[in-house]
């Protein structure tokens, strides 16, 4: 039986028609001389009937089948009798006269339907069960048709799909290297990349001109819900182009990825926005600017104030910000505004100051001490009579990260997000290096081969501050996430050896971890740029799923396992051998 078409794709057009179809018992409704069974496939589902007296063998195939059996149907396609709206399928269905059982299934572990009552884990161990479920099926088809697009787009723009290699060396790049022993040199390992990044500039000195490539990234890093230790990435790299030139090819493949992925329209150019103006209004260099309550400084109007914490925290250099909370007043209570000091501690705040507007002035736990500065705090928030005012005190990022986190929480709390958005924005001019606190030192903002700002330039030089320069980088925003970022390159090698100064490297030392990218400096680098996009969080964010493990056929879980295979998982003693490795017992450590 040669299948015909697709359950799902079953028509009003094919009435009267024979057609062949295979697929999933989704449903099994046994009515007694007639059985209905909902037939799925990757297209959707269409309803089968089985009548006893007209079909006998093909009833009693029916009458065996059980959820997740896998069989093939021969039969008219009719009208129905009853119209069933919610099924693309649900004015027709299928009159069968001929079926067979292809494969039996056990009783499947959970229910193959949407908002599933499942745990993640269990999800993920079945997870071949877990993708016939129609919002992961629809997420699969996203995520090829999205694929599909940036390949047409770029092969249209005269760039290259170039493959790099996936066992390299290990270079500094921000996170954690996931290792491969080499077993034919022992003690030496290969990296898996965390990006592309020095090959792609290496395929500009070899003349490529425009490069692209659906890259696998894998970075071992503390996971979250749109971070996985191995993804895709949309890597991006044109010579003779400036930051405008790159930025004018992402936007046009975004608009082309919402028209023809998700019907939408959106309009170009994106806004652009200062980093710099994105901290000191939204607390994050990803804004999310669907909704207002932007933050607002308030340093110069409570530097006297007889507040101690704000006056003493303007007198040390430091800010008094805060963030106006429309209709707070009556919806946040002193318990819950307790549970967000408590939270933003995480980010070094040492507390949260508030009070809420009323007819007859501030009332809260600071409200007698700054009452007579409600006029001009009032005016510079927008305040109005029911509304709260969030204050926090302290340095700059402390106060941007806390006042950034509570905005968006407040935000998702009180509906004030209207569904429909599709804010894309372009954050430019970002610092060139920002300090590490847990490192304990200056490292890149983006990378250490990002191009300065022209003017910007001699702060690299002896007895300037390099830490004051800008870069010519950029990341692009969706919604307040970021889902790509890119820079101008170096190609100046004389730069590229002041960069690695400023981030602590002796000349020995960078010529040890980055030789071959310094040659192709030397042998003719072209100016160059590009960008990156962040591949699964888009379509994320696409197909409107909170979690980026619901775009990815097989991802790891929140522990970095993948509870299907189980991996990472043990090997034999011998591979360990072979490749010189012993593995430390700690237990045995701790008994001796």
């Amino acid at each position: 039986m040669k299948r015909t078409n697709y359950a799902g794709r079953t028509s009003e057009s094919q009435i009267g028609e024979e057609v062949v179809l295979k697929g999933w018992v989704a449903k099994r409704r046994n009515l007694g001389g007639l059985i209905f069974i909902d037939l799925r496939d990757r297209e959707g589902i269409v309803q089968l009937v089985f009548d006893e007296k007209q079909d006998p063998e093909a009833f009693q195939v029916a009458n065996e089948c059980r959820s997740e059996y896998i069989i093939e149907v021969r039969g008219l396609v009719r009208e129905r009798a009853e119209i069933n709206p919610d099924l693309p399928t649900g004015k027709i269905e299928v009159e069968v006269k001929e079926a067979h059982i292809l494969a039996k299934s056990q009783t499947p572990p959970f229910e193959v339907k949407d908002d599933v009552d499942a745990s993640e884990d269990l999800r993920l161990q079945y997870r071949y069960i877990d993708l016939r479920r129609p919002e992961m099926m629809k997420n699969m088809k996203l995520r090829s048709k999205v694929a599909s697009i940036i390949h047409n787009y770029y092969d249209n723009h005269d760039f290259m799909d170039v493959e790099t290699p996936d066992l390299t060396r290990s270079t500094p790049e921000g996170a954690r290297d996931f290792l491969v022993p080499s077993r034919v040199y022992p003690g030496h390992f290969y990296a898996l990349p965390q990006s592309p990044q020095l090959f792609k500039q290496l395929l500009m000195a070899a003349g490529v001109d425009r490069y692209y490539q659906m890259a696998r990234c894998f970075r071992d890093e503390d996971l979250r819900g749109d971070r996985q230790p191995e993804f895709t990435q949309v890597d991006t790299e044109m010579s003779f182009a400036t930051a405008e030139d790159i930025q004018d090819m992402t936007e046009g493949l975004i608009k082309r990825v919402m028209k023809e992925a998700l019907g939408v329209d959106v309009q170009t150019p994106f806004p652009r926005m200062e980093w710099q103006e994105a901290m000191d209004k939204y607390g994050s260099d990803k804004p999310d600017t669907r909704f207002g309550m932007l933050i607002h400084d308030l340093s110069d109007i409570v530097k006297d104030s007889s507040f101690k914490v704000f006056s003493g925290t303007v007198a040390d250099g430091n800010y008094v910000r805060a963030i106006c909370v429309p209709g707070g007043a009556d919806h946040y209570s002193r318990k819950a505004i307790s549970k967000k000091e408590e939270y933003i501690k995480r980010y070094g705040a040492k507390g949260l100051a508030w009070v809420k507007v009323t007819a007859d002035g501030y009332n809260g736990p600071i409200a007698k001490f700054i009452n007579d500065l409600a006029d001009p705090i009032n005016e510079r928030l927008g305040a109005n009579e029911g509304d709260l005012i969030l204050f926090v005190a302290d340095s700059f990022h402390v106060v941007a990260d806390s006042l950034g986190y509570l905005r968006k929480d407040i935000a998702k709390e009180m509906d004030m997000i209207k569904p429909g958005q599709w804010n894309y924005l372009w954050v430019v001019n970002w610092p060139m290096f920002e300090y590490d606190e847990g490192f304990g030192k200056w490292i890149a903002a983006h990378h250490p081969f990002t191009m300065l700002n022209e003017e910007d330039l001699h702060y690299l030089e002896d007895g300037e501050d390099p830490h004051k320069a800008h870069a010519q980088s950029y990341d692009i925003i969706l919604n307040g996430n970021e889902i790509g970022g890119g820079s101008i390159r170096i190609h100046d090698p004389k730069v590229q050896e002041k960069v690695f100064k400023a981030l602590g490297y002796t000349k020995e030392e960078a010529r040890a971890r980055f030789n071959f990218l310094i040659k192709g400096l030397e042998n003719g680098m072209p100016p160059e740029g590009g960008l990156a996009f962040g591949f699964d969080r888009w379509v994320m964010l696409l197909a409107g799923a909170d979690n980026i493990r619901d775009v990815i056929p097989f991802p790891k879980n929140s522990k970095g396992v993948e509870p299907m295979t189980a991996a990472p998982g043990t090997v034999d003693q011998e591979q360990l051998d072979e490749l010189h490795i012993a593995v430390k017992d700690d237990e045995a450590d701790k008994n001796n």
